[in-house]
């Protein structure tokens, strides 16, 4: 019976652990958004994607959408076969496992191998935890100050959730 309990508060533990380190990152932001001016490149490169963070797509549906494409149709900004086709405008991209992968917008001219058309992002997802933050800013005026933390609803939510998990696993417990 001991050890069962212990089984089980280790499981609650792992759990609000698990839970309460996933990020969630707006694309583009906090300059920009996923939109024509923004420098994907430049975005992504400060960032560390990891398995249960999430990625957050705000842009107007009018004029833009997201399609989940190969690196094969990324590469040429095809989007006849995506492998998703996102159009709210809100579009959360749960990220699940490591890899990598690609993102374009499939307007017509909003995808280009060159040019100004670049609404394309590549997002690597590698092995471990969410703790990472951006690179410190850099030249006049930087602030060097912490960032604030990403801002998401479902990161809440899923805390929540993890801490609930626990506290009834530790109820349990202790009946």
């Amino acid at each position: 019976m001991a050890a069962m309990r212990i089984t089980l508060l280790a499981l609650a533990a792992m759990a609000v652990l698990g839970t309460a380190s996933a990020a969630t990152y707006n694309v583009g932001e906090p300059g920009g958004a996923w939109d024509l001016r923004t420098d994907y490149g430049s975005w992504v490169s400060s960032k560390k994607f990891h398995p249960g963070d999430a990625i957050v797509f705000k842009y107007s549906p009018t004029q833009h959408d997201v399609l989940e494409v190969s690196k094969a149709d990324y590469d040429s900004c095809n989007t006849n076969s995506p492998i998703a086709t996102h159009t709210t405008g809100n579009d959360v991209v749960a990220l699940t496992s490591t890899g990598t992968r690609y993102f374009i917008c499939g307007f017509p001219g909003h995808c280009t191998t060159s040019g100004t058309g670049l609404m394309k992002v590549k997002i690597e997802v590698t092995p471990g935890s969410s703790s990472s933050s951006p690179a410190p800013a850099a030249g006049p005026g930087a602030s060097n100050s912490p960032p604030p933390p990403p801002s998401s609803a479902a990161a809440s939510v899923g805390a929540a959730a993890g801490f609930g998990l626990a506290a009834v696993l530790l109820a349990g417990l202790m009946a």
